[in-house]
């Protein structure tokens, strides 16, 4: 409907009450700024208001107030409420964790043992105590023919029932579930569904996790040296690949008492050099995939597409439990959002991550829903640039954003060459713009850019490396295709 009304299409919205339209003054602001633009207006059938006058703008705002107030304390007394029914031990809903099913009779807020299940779960325990390496369980699992757990949602899709990633089965070792607990937030309670495990595992898988997350990378253990240990100092460890499949490890050097940490393509530290491979600065690199991660929940939490949902109270909760997560990430940093990862693969423009669907479940602590497929998959634009020996990452959201010099130096490049089409000299233009000659031949150059060239810079998709000195710098060839590989687009598909 927003993009009807942008178009013209609608001039006038008509509501049954203003708070069936948002209830929140930020939304609200917003959403009055996008209809005064476009000459829309809006009606309540119910209550009567005029925002053209000081008083009717008033009486919108208070209306309005009323509306947030009322929900933020709807979600305040269901958080209360779920908060209360955890600590007496009840299931509240959501997908239940692998070996466990809800039980059958659904007034009972309970979990009920899946006994087939159960096996695979005390399995994963086994297997981390005795190898004590989660990287060696998932190779194990998979020979194993583990799977994860099937799910069949109400919307018919199904989940699951794949062989375990190293994430999954992290999650499975410190869930709680297994003890006959249910977690809320920071804290478990006594379940009242039957325990998976016995206490004595559970403390001792859940030590071993506590001192390998301790161990630096490549330090002996119990069986021997795991170069492939969790490492503390390395949060990204084991997650992300580059374009060509090949893990990014942890590496450092040392100046002085410095030490500077990198990820770096594997075969850089197996094999030959390779100038495709990546060799990049730890802190930068953690710093966007966590700012990444940040924007995608922060978005998704804006346009209430967290979960799959369709009761606007339980969207609003998840979207308020996704703005807090982000801002603990945007304060914690990576330590906060690499638990969240399943895998990412990085390129030379574009940086891809999978989250883990149980982890970011657990994380945002959801009750009922699922998180929306979307936000599960990250895409955000990834560019090196070098300045001396220093390596800067630029990374943001993979919203388009329109650079307004760009778009008024192709504005002026058009109507330039439109004028001297029209008969007017280089020089006429010149003072015309009050610019020098070449500055004005330089811009009109731009002109001649590619098609898709011009659309990408219109719309805010170009590379981030594509800036206006850039392109006026450059030699720029006739040939389009030419223009396309110079300025950094992908090949067409």
């Amino acid at each position: 409907m927003l993009g009807d009304i942008g178009t013209g299409r609608i001039d006038m919205v008509v509501v049954y009450k203003i708070d069936r339209l948002t209830r929140s003054l930020a939304d609200f602001a917003k959403l009055v700024d996008q209809l005064d633009a476009a000459g829309c207006s809006f009606v309540s059938v119910t209550q009567a208001f005029n925002t053209s006058s000081s008083m009717g703008r008033l009486t919108l705002n208070v209306l309005l107030s009323f509306a947030q107030f009322e929900r933020e304390v709807t979600a305040e007394r269901i958080r209360d409420k779920i908060a209360a029914s955890k600590k007496k031990g009840l299931w509240m809903g959501g997908v239940p964790p692998l070996g466990y099913d809800p039980h059958p009779d659904r007034t009972r807020r309970e979990l009920v043992l899946n006994e087939g299940e159960a096996v695979t779960v005390r399995r994963l325990f086994a297997l981390y105590q005795e190898l004590g390496c989660l990287n060696a369980v998932t190779r194990q699992a998979d020979v194993e023919g583990l799977r994860s757990k099937h799910h069949v949602f109400k919307t018919s899709r199904e989940q699951g029932n794949r062989p375990f990633s190293r994430g999954q089965i992290y999650h499975v070792l410190r869930n709680p579930t297994y003890l006959g607990r249910i977690r809320h937030k920071d804290r478990s309670f006594p379940g009242l569904h039957a325990a998976t495990i016995d206490q004595a595992l559970w403390d001792r898988v859940q030590a071993k996790l506590e001192a390998t997350a301790m161990r630096k990378r490549g330090s002996k253990t119990a069986n021997g040296p795991h170069p492939h240990a969790l490492n503390a100092e390395a949060p990204l460890l084991g997650k992300l690949r580059d374009e060509t499949g090949d893990i990014l490890t942890p590496s450092h050097t040392k100046k002085g008492n410095r030490r500077h940490r990198y990820y770096v393509s594997n075969r850089l530290v197996s094999g030959k050099p390779d100038p495709a491979g990546w060799r990049l600065p730890a802190k930068a690199f953690e710093a966007a995939v966590a700012c990444a991660i940040q924007d995608s929940l922060t978005r998704a939490a804006e346009r209430h597409e967290v979960i799959v949902a369709k009761d606007v109270v339980v969207l609003q909760d998840a979207s308020a439990r996704a703005h807090s997560l982000a801002a603990r990430i945007e304060h914690e940093g990576i330590r906060q959002a690499a638990p969240l990862i399943d895998s990412g693969t990085i390129r030379k423009d574009r940086l891809g991550i999978t989250l883990c669907a149980a982890a970011l479940s657990n994380a945002l602590e959801l009750q009922e829903g699922e998180p929306a497929p979307a936000l599960l998959r990250i895409k955000a634009p990834f560019h090196c640039r070098r300045r001396g020996a220093e390596m800067k990452i630029i990374a943001g959201s993979f919203q388009p954003v329109p650079d307004k010099t760009m778009i008024r130096a192709l504005r002026n490049a058009h109507a330039w060459v439109r004028h001297m089409k029209a008969g007017a000299s280089i020089r006429e233009v010149m003072m015309q713009a009050n610019k020098s000659d070449s500055y004005v031949s330089r811009i009109m150059l731009l002109a001649f850019l590619a098609p898709r060239i011009q659309k990408a810079i219109i719309d805010g998709t170009q590379p981030v490396s594509l800036t206006l000195e850039t392109l006026i710098r450059s030699r720029m060839p006739r040939d389009w295709n030419a223009q396309e590989v110079l300025f950094g687009f992908d090949a067409k598909s």
